[in-house]
């Protein structure tokens, strides 16, 4: 099976992602790097009692993978819902 194509519909948003996510997950108590944010992963793997090397993790069970992946993206969505909620909020008479 080939690898998930990721890329993000506006791609000058991936700094933007990357600092959302950088602050969401020091918000849920992670050491984040501000330069490496996506390293946090290893974090979350760890915590979660997951195996997870840097590089290749083509052993990696999806349903480990999820669970890596729902405890960084799963705040994240919060986060994006809570901010779109609030602009909204912002434009109400």
């Amino acid at each position: 099976m080939g690898r998930r194509n990721r890329r993000l519909l506006v791609p000058e948003a991936g700094a933007a992602m990357q600092t959302l996510k950088a602050n969401v997950m020091r918000q849920e108590g992670y050491t984040v790097d501000e330069n490496r944010p996506d390293d946090v992963k290893y974090e979350v793997a760890g915590e979660l009692g997951i195996r997870m090397n840097r590089g290749d993790n083509g052993q990696m069970k999806t349903e480990d993978a999820g669970h890596v992946g729902g405890r960084i993206g799963g705040p994240m969505i919060r986060e994006m819902i809570r901010m779109a909620q609030e602009k909204l909020a912002k434009r109400q008479p």
